[in-house]
């Protein structure tokens, strides 16, 4: 089973940027469906945004125009560039693809 390990979290000011990575185990050319979410404290883990091995984007309505998903799937890796951060925005953040076992997440931390 592939495994996912997300990275490149921190803390950053209001309206900084972060770029995530999720490297996986095994290769992602197969998968057809990959996402980002994220779990603030309290609260259920949601769907950030989600990309197709066809390169079909979707993002909910706070990610729209601040968030970027993409795929490298001759690195085996899933991506998401994130603009305009807001301390709404600080949370835990996961990698997901079909078929594959949840990683330990990223840490994203939006705080002057």
């Amino acid at each position: 089973q592939v495994q996912l390990v997300e990275s490149g979290g921190g803390l950053v000011q209001p309206g900084g940027s972060l770029r995530l990575s999720c490297a996986a185990s095994g290769s992602i050319f197969r998968i057809d469906y990959m996402a980002w979410y994220r779990q603030s404290q309290g609260k259920e883990r949601e769907l950030v945004a989600s990309i197709t091995s066809g390169g079909y984007t979707h993002y909910v309505d706070s990610a729209k125009g601040r968030f970027t998903i993409s795929r490298d799937s001759a690195k085996n890796m899933l991506y998401l560039q994130m603009n305009s951060l807001q301390p709404e925005d600080t949370a835990v953040y996961y990698c997901f693809a079909v078929g594959a076992t949840w990683g330990k997440g990223t840490l994203v931390t939006v705080s002057s």
